[in-house]
């Protein structure tokens, strides 16, 4: 797969999530505080079913960044897509990478 241009790295707000359509795929970005990391999962919440991840409350649990769905809480691994809540879901993990300021994702 090809990387995608997304958006540029200063139209995301640290710590807080946007969506984007890549190659068809709802995915969520998260840029870090601090930082020029973006990281891309799955926009679908695998409980609920619905497109909202993004839209989710960034945090951290021990040295995982996460994300908490806005409709059932439970809680996601940015870097690893694992649900820290329920070992049986996960969310899908894209790769990505900042050039010349744009955002690019590609399906891992």
């Amino acid at each position: 797969m090809s990387w995608s241009s997304v958006c540029r790295l200063a139209s995301l707000d640290p710590d807080r999530g946007a969506a984007a359509l890549v190659d068809g795929h709802q995915v969520a970005l998260f840029r870090l505080l601090g930082t020029d990391e973006v990281l891309a999962v799955d926009h679908r919440d695998p409980f609920s079913g619905a497109n909202v991840i993004a839209r989710g409350l960034v945090g951290s649990r021990g040295d995982a960044v996460t994300v908490a769905s806005p409709v059932y809480k439970q809680t996601f691994d940015l870097r690893t897509g694992a649900c820290l809540d329920d070992e049986s879901a996960s969310l899908g993990v894209w790769e990505t990478r900042v050039v010349g300021g744009v955002v690019e994702v590609r399906q891992p």
